[in-house]
């Protein structure tokens, strides 16, 4: 009787992207998504290719990977470039480009505008679908200690009294 073995680290296998994400997969939808909206309407540049230099990535790349970070809660460009390396979703979402956290960082600081309506446009055809509900509209985890001591609180019949006070 032996242990269930894998198979060997060095082994060569043959694969594509493609066969890896099911049909059903939600990260299909971000790309269809993305594909088919209008760009110049939410105020995003459209990249031009410049002659010279390394080109550019194309805006829909940036576009794809703010929508996968809103879904999966990945909001920092560290965490969505370290994503763009190891996860599977995010290699076929992107076509196996994999932009540095500056990059990412830049285009958010670029485009702030478009992407608060790309967000916007995003939950409102989600919620048009009936995909989510659309009734938590937030969750805060912030922890806050309560201070109400008896001088720390106000009611009117003390403020009433203050004020006679300083008059």
């Amino acid at each position: 009787m032996q242990h269930i073995r894998g198979i060997s680290r060095n082994q060569m296998t043959i694969s594509s992207l493609e066969s890896s994400i099911s049909t059903d997969n939600p990260i299909r939808f971000i790309d269809a998504f993305v594909e088919h909206i209008d760009l110049k309407a939410l105020g995003f540049e459209v990249q031009i290719l410049k002659s010279e230099g390394r080109p550019s990535f194309e805006t829909n790349i940036f576009l794809k990977l703010y929508l996968y970070g809103y879904l999966n809660g990945l909001r920092s460009s560290r965490k969505l470039e370290k994503e763009c390396l190891r996860n599977i979703e995010m290699q076929w979402l992107l076509e196996d480009i994999r932009p540095n956290y500056h990059s990412i960082s830049d285009f958010r600081k670029c485009n702030p505008a478009g992407l608060k309506k790309l967000f916007k446009l995003f939950v409102s055809f989600l919620k048009d679908a009936d995909l989510i509900a659309g009734e938590t509209i937030a969750i805060d985890g912030t922890k806050s200690r309560a201070h109400n001591s008896k001088k720390a609180n106000f009611s009117q019949k003390k403020i009433e009294r203050h004020l006679a006070y300083i008059e």
